[in-house]
């Protein structure tokens, strides 16, 4: 399985990436060994994902997310902790 998801960083703004490993992969995100735009804005914390049978489909939905305005993507993470 593959994840799409998006971080809210410390500093209030998102990130969104792609993985197989959702746990593991916000636990190096904290450890300040993922992308180079979380590591001065720690901790995140994972307030959205989609999971993916395919990878290319997790890919896929990454880039559209990040296509999307701060509005759109505040209403995503609404949209999900509102049925978490």
């Amino acid at each position: 399985m593959f994840y799409t998801y998006m971080l809210e960083c410390n500093d209030g703004t998102y990130y969104t990436g792609w993985t197989n490993n959702l746990e593991k992969r916000t636990e190096t995100h904290n450890k300040g060994l993922g992308a180079k735009y979380t590591k001065s804005r720690l901790p995140v914390k994972i307030v959205y994902f989609e999971l993916f049978d395919k990878k290319e489909d997790a890919m896929k939905r990454e880039w559209e997310i990040k296509k999307l305005n701060r509005k759109s993507k505040e209403k995503l993470t609404m949209m999900f902790n509102k049925y978490k």
